[in-house]
């Protein structure tokens, strides 16, 4: 059977899977990005909506920008959305956070070629990390942290929490399959619960409209330690692997205490099983906390009593990522359409274009 015939008979299935969910008449259209992939996605206290770009495919320049009325504005600045120096210009934004304060933390993450958890073998052989922090009300970046003290032959430094109670941010690194907290005081880091069963992925392989999620080297997509989620009080960080079933949380008082080892750690983690393969997490007020599901194109979430229930399905979230909330009562969140790239699809692109970022009203 030729490739021409192997392909309509894969997007003849992949169809016939969609079809088979409704679309959501709630699920709103925030933004089109055209072909350029949006990663992450915040949300101030105000309604701002920021946006980044890692810089995959697409034609854009933008690396973070703000979406005002659908359109994409250049933030702080263009000079900090042109190449440059590392130290005063972006290069692969990964992840953004809106803290209560409303200072938008920037994780600008290049894994080297030991920490892709994508496995293509390409980066630097040392990745190159910096967290900025930008007052958005002033518009200024106030500070960049560039992580001297971290491993960046394996990091994969992925997303990035912030609790300025504490004033401490907390990192998820695949690479390193751990949990990076880092004193926002002197930008030291701290490596926690490395290699634990709470922080590596399981022998799970992703399953789309019937297709495993596997390459042409026969290797299955696998990411430990991804998505992470703080709640409003800073009480509890949330953190799971992509490919785990169970969605665990500790007190962050415990990940910010350098006396304690991650013998104690362990000891002091809370699992909730049950929730599958996700991806990004976030909490809200209530103290519901969401996971987008991209074998079920669904958002869903936890609550206090540790039930699951389903936000929104829809056939048009593919790999549903980064979330963000605002005090308009609405979850945002961006689609990545990681399984619809060519490394899992036999070099061909199987993207649904445009990439977009939505909104749904929050229960």
């Amino acid at each position: 059977m030729n490739n021409f015939i192997l392909t309509i008979i894969f997007c003849l299935g992949m169809y016939l899977a969609e079809a088979q969910i409704p679309e959501d008449d709630h699920l709103e259209v925030v933004a089109d990005f055209g072909e350029n992939m949006a990663i992450g996605v915040s949300v101030s206290s105000e309604n701002r909506v920021f946006v980044s770009f890692p810089g995959h495919d697409g034609s854009g320049h933008l690396a973070l920008a703000e979406v005002k009325e659908g359109e994409l504005v250049a933030y702080p600045n263009e000079k900090w959305n042109e190449m440059g120096d590392y130290e005063t210009h972006f290069l692969r934004i990964q992840d953004l956070y809106v803290d209560k304060d409303d200072m938008l933390w920037v994780l600008d993450s290049q894994p080297g070629s030991s920490g892709n958890i994508f496995g293509d073998g390409k980066g630097e052989s040392a990745g190159l990390f910096k967290l900025v922090k930008i007052n958005t009300r002033t518009h200024q970046v106030e500070r960049v942290y560039l992580f001297d003290d971290l491993d960046k032959s394996r990091s994969a430094l992925n997303d990035v929490r912030v609790d300025p109670d504490k004033n401490h941010a907390y990192f998820s690194d695949p690479g390193l399959a751990a949990i990076v907290v880092m004193d926002l005081d002197d930008g030291s880091t701290r490596v926690l619960l490395k290699d634990s069963e709470f922080t590596l992925a399981d022998d799970i392989t992703p399953v789309y409209d019937g297709k495993e999620m596997v390459n042409d080297a026969g290797d299955s997509f696998s990411s430990h330690i991804n998505g992470i989620a703080l709640t409003h009080d800073m009480k509890y960080f949330y953190f799971k692997p992509i490919n785990k079933d169970a969605l665990f949380r500790i007190e962050t008082r415990y990940l910010v205490d350098p006396s304690l080892n991650d013998d104690d750690l362990r000891a002091l983690v809370e699992s909730f099983p049950g929730v599958g393969i996700t991806h990004g997490l976030i909490a809200d007020a209530k103290g519901n906390v969401y996971l987008t599901t991209s074998e079920s194109y669904s958002v869903s979430y936890i609550t206090l009593d540790g039930k699951i229930h389903t936000l929104v399905q829809d056939p048009r979230l593919i790999w549903p990522d980064s979330l963000g909330i605002g005090t308009d009562g609405y979850l945002y969140f961006s689609c990545a359409q990681i399984q619809r790239l060519p490394q899992w699809n036999s070099g061909r692109d199987e993207t649904d274009y445009p990439y977009q970022m939505y909104r749904i009203k929050l229960p």
